[in-house]
């Protein structure tokens, strides 16, 4: 993997960052709805922060294992 594959795999798992922010923000609301109220353990007390973090880091994985395994 060399820094000019950089930006080419971060295009090709974009799809999965998406993914995982659109299916976090759902899943978060949902759990925040039937507990009554905002979890303790969300992101500086927000569902949208959570959600983005979450997409960031599986992007972060899908580029580190595509650049590596191929």
């Amino acid at each position: 993997m060399t820094p000019d594959m950089l930006p080419t795999l971060a295009l090709s798992t974009m799809g999965v960052a998406v993914g995982v922010f659109i299916g976090a923000l759902i899943g978060i609301n949902i759990s925040s709805r039937n507990s009554g109220g905002r979890p303790d353990w969300l992101f500086r007390g927000s569902v949208y922060a959570t959600a983005f973090l979450a997409s960031m880091g599986a992007w972060f994985v899908a580029i580190m294992f595509k650049g590596l395994l191929g």
